[in-house]
């Protein structure tokens, strides 16, 4: 077998036929929608939310601020995140990531919070799943998708400028932290994984060392979705890789997708999604743009309305870009929905091999 060779899924098996036959669309930020609520230290630890899991008198004495620890909602107030899946999916939207970006034992380490990581990513699945059950129907289904997103840390970059060679986190450390979220997210039920944000190509790799080391020692296999994110007009990752350089050293992972999401709006990410499309011609490509640049003004917090964004991700799609498109942050159940109607008319992207044979 090659080492490109994919295995067969043992779920979300039909994702990959949708994607070679229409564009696939994934939901928008969970923190701008979040931040809409205006939560109180209080309501984060669960104040005023009358439910069955008694978390309110858990988290009441504390000893930490947890205000923005937004993942911890999932355990507190269950039914704002919910909400705010079933805001995208009423919206259109095929994929729902799981409110787990910083569900991670080193990312809730910062709250004092570790032990409480596999918590949060069970719950948070299982929050996902119920939505997309709710919606799926027999001609739309929903994908419930696991989001593992990076760590405050960094494996490539010293966090003292006056030291090259210092580090706060190896890759052990990694892929231990990685491998839990990854069974916990399984575990709780969702159909596929997205590794997402990636600014630490290592960190990545960790990330892909402890998908791989679950779906042997599990048996299961779901769908993977990498996507990296370019911080300014370099073209490159914070890391220093470029697009090109990036995709060769993830492609070992035989992600069904690999894209771009975060840092940019779709206007100044266009070029680096072009590059993309090209070296990664036997694999599908997916896009999700913050709503423009950051403006403290807009309600979003950020100024592209969903009549921009949708236009410029319509045009991705005229030009034979993408398979899975959608919203980062300052994206909102609006943004998603007219994507969604953008690019519906439009056929996805092509993909040049027989990589994925399952969708024959």
């Amino acid at each position: 077998m090659s080492v490109f060779e994919p295995q067969p899924f043992t779920r979300g098996q039909a994702l990959p036929g949708i994607l070679k036959n229409r564009i696939a669309i994934l939901d928008g930020a969970m923190g701008t929608m979040i931040q809409r609520f205006k939560l109180t230290e209080g309501q984060y630890r669960g104040e005023g939310y009358v439910g069955p899991n008694g978390m309110r008198e858990r988290f009441r004495e504390f000893p930490k601020d947890v205000k923005g620890n937004n993942e911890l909602l999932s355990l507190t107030r269950p039914d704002i995140i919910r909400d705010i899946h079933e805001g995208y999916l009423a919206a259109g939207a095929d994929l729902i990531e799981t409110n787990t970006f910083g569900a991670t034992t080193i990312a809730q380490a910062d709250y004092d919070m570790a032990e409480l990581a596999d918590d949060m990513n069970r719950a948070s699945a299982a929050i996902a799943r119920a939505a997309c059950d709710k919606y799926t129907t027999p001609d739309k289904p929903r994908f419930a998708v696991g989001a593992l997103g990076p760590t405050p840390k960094t494996a490539s970059i010293s966090p003292d400028v006056n030291d090259p060679g210092a580090r706060n986190i190896h890759f052990e450390e990694l892929r231990v932290a990685y491998l839990a979220q990854v069974r916990a997210l399984v575990e709780g039920g969702v159909d596929v994984l997205l590794l997402e944000t990636i600014f630490d190509t290592l960190n990545a790799k960790a990330a892909l060392f402890a998908i791989d080391e679950y779906f042997e020692d599990s048996g299961e296999r779901l769908p993977l979705i990498i996507s990296g994110t370019v911080t300014d007009a370099s073209g490159r990752i914070l890391s220093g890789q470029t697009v090109t350089a990036f995709w060769h050293s993830v492609r070992h992972a035989k992600p069904l997708a690999i894209g771009l999401n975060c840092a940019l709006g779709a206007a100044l990410m266009r070029p680096y999604i072009q590059e993309l499309a090209k070296v990664a011609a036997d694999t599908y490509i997916s896009c999700y743009p913050n709503a423009g640049l950051p403006n403290p003004m807009s309600d979003t917090g950020f100024d592209e309305t969903p009549e921009v964004t949708s236009r410029l991700l319509h045009e991705f799609a005229a030009e034979g870009l993408v398979n899975i498109v959608g919203g980062c942050c300052g994206t909102t159940p609006d943004h998603i929905q007219a994507i969604g109607d953008a690019v519906t008319p439009l056929r996805p992207r092509g993909v040049h091999s027989a990589l994925f044979p399952q969708v024959a």
